[in-house]
This record gives C-alpha cells, structure tokens and sequence, in this order.
C-alpha cells in the first residue's frame, strides 16, 4: 500500500510505500479492544476512599442499654445503619491499571493503524515547520489539508511553534511517532503524520 505525501499547502510531494504488513480478516479485533481497555484503566486516579466502622469518629460505648427501652438493641455510635458511620464495602484506593503483554500491544497497534489506513484517514505531510507560533498560521494548513472534525498531529519532534500554535485549538492533539498508542490512533478522526514520525512508527511495527 502507498501513501500520498503532501506539503502544508496541499501540493503532491510523491508517495510512500507502507513497510509493515497490513492485517486481514478481523485478526487483532480482541486486542486492540483489550489494549484500549487498559490505557483507559490506567489513566483513572484510583484515589476513592472510604471509612469502614473502625475509622469513623466515635466513641465505644453502647448508645443505650441492650434491653427494656423499647428501642432497636445498638452496640456502636459507629454503625453503617447509623448516619455518620462508617461504610460496607466502600471503594478504597486501588490501582487499575492492567498488564498487556508487549506482542498484544503490536497487534493492536498495527490492526489500529491497517483500519485507519484503509479508510483514508492517514494524513502524510513531507514535513510541519511553522514559521511563527501563531494559531492562524496553523489553522492555515489544516484548511489546506481539508481537515474537518478532531486531528492527531504526530510529528517526529515537534518544535515550540507548533506546540504553541496547536495548543488553543481544542479538537487537535499533538504527539509523536515514538509516543502514539493504540486509543490515540482510534480516537482521532484524521490521523496527519510527518514523513518522519510515519517511518518511526513503522520501525516500532515492523
């Protein structure tokens, strides 16, 4: 498969011949699902906290006498039934992450990319330099690349320019070819990669 490359005003720079192989017939789809479970997993806080009858405030002594008031027998001020006790069960802080083993991980990650590939989705730029750290400046190529919807930008090193001038357009993220996962692929509606952070992710997936 070939890929289009373009510069940032739209203008055909050639083509480039995709190094690792494309995967067929659904292989991978359980994978991927799993790997993005995982980073999803893992980005949550994991700080829930709550306090079980030995923690909360309270004295040990019995609120009443176990017999003749008339009342429910009680034994603790610190009881789940009583307001201000503690909790059953209550969440505690936990890790969520999950363990992928690294053949999943590429798996997942070249069924993600064969996917956006033959959908359309990847974008290929000869190179990104901006001349000036100016948002118009950028929203200038992406008009010239037609990008409509949200965008990943993965350059192979991107520099303070284009940092700054991406970072107050909210529907577009930056990365590069050596950090781009498997959920950052999916979760983009274009995929524009530089010619070299395309031929670092290749190197990861070969």
């Amino acid at each position: 498969m070939k890929l289009a490359i373009t510069d940032t005003k739209g203008n055909s720079q050639g083509e480039l011949e995709v190094a690792f192989p494309l995967i067929e017939n659904g292989r991978g789809t359980q994978a991927v699902h799993d790997v993005v479970v995982a980073h999803r997993a893992a980005q949550r806080m994991g700080t829930a906290c709550t306090k079980t009858m030995g923690e909360v405030a309270g004295s040990g002594k019995k609120p009443w006498r176990q017999k003749g008031t008339g009342r429910a027998r009680a034994g603790s001020f610190q009881s789940p039934l009583w307001r201000g006790g503690g909790v059953v069960f209550g969440p505690k802080p936990r890790d969520f992450r999950k363990k992928i083993s690294r053949q999943a991980r590429q798996l997942a990650m070249r069924k993600a990319m064969s996917e956006r590939l033959r959908a359309g989705d990847v974008v290929l730029l000869d190179d990104l330099k901006l001349g000036s750290p100016k948002t118009r400046e950028f929203m200038g190529v992406l008009d010239a690349l037609n990008i409509d919807g949200t965008a990943l930008i993965v350059a192979d090193n991107p520099d303070q320019n284009l940092m700054r001038a991406s970072r107050n357009v909210a529907y577009v993220a930056v990365t590069t070819g050596s950090a781009i996962n498997t959920y950052d692929v999916l979760r983009s509606d274009k995929l524009v990669f530089t010619r070299a952070a395309f031929e670092q992710l290749q190197a990861r997936l070969k």
